[in-house]
Parts: structure tokens; sequence; C-alpha cells
């Protein structure tokens, strides 16, 4: 399933820069949410000579996962803009996301004082092997818009 139009609207990217296809599942309870993304030759990133994306792409995945989770965890009437502080331990077993294969992403959260998040980060391949994971930390607060046009 390709849902880019609904993500468009609770992410804060416009097509073509909405990387995940869909929301797979979630629980805001448990504290988690998991997206799928389809690699095609039409996939932002895809490169011709690896057939596939680069498997660095995977850290953006993660965090456009995150940005879904953070959307409906507080209700928000429109995405809001956040800050990735830092990426831990990205492991990958991949050389690329091969053409034609789906990958799901599996963030969950760990740590939150209502601005400053961590989310444990996971990527899934079509038999549910493990192929990557890193711990992320990011920022959203309240003003980020007065962040940004002030910085």
């Amino acid at each position: 399933m390709n849902n880019k139009k609904y993500l468009e609207t609770i992410l804060p990217h416009k097509i073509p820069m909405v990387l995940i296809d869909d929301i797979k599942e979630y629980s805001i309870e448990e504290n988690w949410l998991e997206s799928i993304v389809t690699i095609s030759e039409d996939s932002m990133f895809y490169d011709e000579n690896i057939k596939g994306v680069s498997s660095i792409v995977g850290i953006e995945y993660m965090a456009q996962t995150i940005g879904c989770y953070a959307f409906l965890k507080r209700k928000q009437e429109e995405p809001k803009v956040g800050f990735l502080l830092g990426t831990r331990l990205y492991n990958n077993a991949l050389e690329k996301f091969s053409l034609n294969k789906t990958y799901s992403i599996r963030v969950s959260e760990i740590f939150s004082d209502n601005s400053l998040f961590s989310f444990s980060c996971l990527i899934f391949d079509e038999d549910r092997e493990e192929v990557a994971s890193a711990m992320i930390n990011v920022y959203q607060g309240e003003n980020m818009e007065e962040v940004l046009t002030n910085g």
C-alpha cells in the first residue's frame, strides 16, 4: 500500500521528500509505530548503478517514522518540525535497500521529557530479519517555528 498523500499531511515534508510509503501499525499506549517502504525505481534516492537505495538512507526512514509517531502521539492538527539531534550505533547489514523489496521500520520511544525524545529504531526485511538498527535522539519543542525563524 502506498499512502504518501496521507503521510504528507502528518509529516513536515512534501512529496517527493516523503520517503516512507505507509504506517503499518502502531500503539501510542505502548510507545511504538511501524511504517513500511517498498523500493522502486521511482523511490527518492534510488540509484540505478546499485539497483537500490543506499543503506544510509535508513536513518531518514527512521526519522520519518518517528515523525509519524510524534504527530499521532501529540494529536497534532498539523505536522510540526523536529530536529534530529543525533544518531548512535547505526548498524546495518545491508549494502543497499534493494529494488522491489519491502522494509518495515519500527520505532519505540524509550525516553521523553516532552521536548527531548530518544528512540530505539529497527528496520526489518520481508522475512522479518533485522537489517538495521539505531538509537535516535530528537527535539520537538512547542515553538519550533520561532526557533527556525529567529535561529
